[in-house]
Protein backbone atom coordinates (compact mmCIF):
# COMPACT_ATOMS: atom_id res chain seq x y z
CA UNK A 1 0.00 0.00 0.00
CA UNK A 2 1.28 3.44 -0.89
CA UNK A 3 1.78 6.17 1.70
CA UNK A 4 1.18 9.92 1.45
CA UNK A 5 3.93 12.38 2.35
CA UNK A 6 4.03 16.15 2.77
CA UNK A 7 7.19 18.24 2.33
CA UNK A 8 7.55 21.90 3.26
CA UNK A 9 8.36 24.30 6.04
CA UNK A 10 7.02 23.13 9.40
CA UNK A 11 4.40 25.88 9.81
CA UNK A 12 2.86 25.01 6.44
CA UNK A 13 2.67 21.24 6.86
CA UNK A 14 2.27 20.46 10.57
CA UNK A 15 -1.53 20.14 10.35
CA UNK A 16 -1.20 17.34 7.79
CA UNK A 17 0.36 15.21 10.51
CA UNK A 18 -2.91 15.39 12.47
CA UNK A 19 -4.61 13.87 9.43
CA UNK A 20 -2.29 10.89 9.56
CA UNK A 21 -0.02 11.90 6.70
CA UNK A 22 3.76 11.61 6.97
CA UNK A 23 5.25 15.10 7.27
CA UNK A 24 8.81 16.06 6.39
CA UNK A 25 9.65 19.59 7.53
CA UNK A 26 12.51 21.22 5.60
CA UNK A 27 14.42 24.45 6.12
CA UNK A 28 15.51 24.99 2.51
CA UNK A 29 14.81 23.99 -1.07
CA UNK A 30 17.94 21.82 -1.02
CA UNK A 31 16.63 19.88 1.99
CA UNK A 32 13.24 19.56 0.29
CA UNK A 33 14.86 18.25 -2.91
CA UNK A 34 16.79 15.60 -0.99
CA UNK A 35 13.63 14.56 0.86
CA UNK A 36 11.58 14.48 -2.35
CA UNK A 37 14.08 12.12 -3.98
CA UNK A 38 13.97 9.79 -0.95
CA UNK A 39 10.18 9.68 -0.85
CA UNK A 40 9.80 9.30 -4.62
CA UNK A 41 12.10 6.29 -4.58
CA UNK A 42 10.27 4.88 -1.57
CA UNK A 43 6.74 3.63 -1.01
CA UNK A 44 4.91 6.94 -1.54
CA UNK A 45 2.06 7.23 -4.04
CA UNK A 46 1.31 10.90 -3.36
CA UNK A 47 3.72 13.60 -2.28
CA UNK A 48 2.47 17.07 -1.47
CA UNK A 49 5.17 19.74 -1.52
CA UNK A 50 4.90 23.46 -0.92
CA UNK A 51 5.09 25.67 -3.99
CA UNK A 52 7.94 27.71 -2.53
CA UNK A 53 10.18 24.63 -2.70
CA UNK A 54 8.99 22.77 -5.79
CA UNK A 55 9.25 25.79 -8.06
CA UNK A 56 12.97 25.95 -7.22
CA UNK A 57 13.46 22.49 -8.73
CA UNK A 58 11.62 22.55 -12.08
CA UNK A 59 13.77 19.85 -13.69
CA UNK A 60 13.05 17.40 -10.90
CA UNK A 61 9.34 18.26 -10.92
CA UNK A 62 9.12 17.60 -14.67
CA UNK A 63 11.00 14.30 -14.24
CA UNK A 64 8.48 13.04 -11.71
CA UNK A 65 5.53 14.32 -13.75
CA UNK A 66 6.54 11.83 -16.44
CA UNK A 67 6.22 8.93 -13.99
CA UNK A 68 2.98 7.29 -13.00
CA UNK A 69 3.87 7.29 -9.30
CA UNK A 70 4.35 9.16 -7.16
CA UNK A 71 1.96 12.00 -7.89
CA UNK A 72 3.77 15.22 -6.95
CA UNK A 73 1.23 17.85 -5.96
CA UNK A 74 2.25 21.47 -5.26
CA UNK A 75 0.38 23.10 -2.38
CA UNK A 76 0.45 26.69 -1.09
CA UNK A 77 2.54 27.42 1.98
CA UNK A 78 1.26 29.27 5.03
CA UNK A 79 2.52 32.43 3.32
CA UNK A 80 0.07 31.96 0.46
CA UNK A 81 0.17 30.69 -3.09
CA UNK A 82 2.83 31.62 -5.61
CA UNK A 83 0.56 30.51 -8.47
CA UNK A 84 2.83 27.60 -9.38
CA UNK A 85 0.30 24.88 -8.57
CA UNK A 86 -2.67 26.38 -10.40
CA UNK A 87 -0.40 27.30 -13.31
CA UNK A 88 0.53 23.65 -13.72
CA UNK A 89 -3.08 22.51 -13.48
CA UNK A 90 -3.97 25.00 -16.21
CA UNK A 91 -1.07 23.82 -18.38
CA UNK A 92 -1.99 20.14 -18.11
CA UNK A 93 -5.71 20.73 -18.67
CA UNK A 94 -4.91 22.78 -21.79
CA UNK A 95 -2.63 20.00 -22.99
CA UNK A 96 -5.29 17.33 -22.43
CA UNK A 97 -8.31 19.25 -23.71
CA UNK A 98 -6.70 21.47 -26.30
CA UNK A 99 -7.93 24.78 -24.92
CA UNK A 100 -8.10 26.81 -21.74
CA UNK A 101 -11.35 25.65 -20.13
CA UNK A 102 -10.34 26.70 -16.62
CA UNK A 103 -9.64 30.41 -17.00
CA UNK A 104 -11.00 30.87 -20.53
CA UNK A 105 -9.36 34.22 -21.25
CA UNK A 106 -11.68 35.07 -24.16
CA UNK A 107 -12.24 38.78 -23.66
Amino acid sequence: MYKIGVIGDYDSICAFGALGLDIYPCDSADDAETQLKKLADGNYGIIYITEQYIEKMPGLFEKYMERQTPAIIPIPSCKGSTGFGIGNVKKYVEQAVGSDIIFNDNN
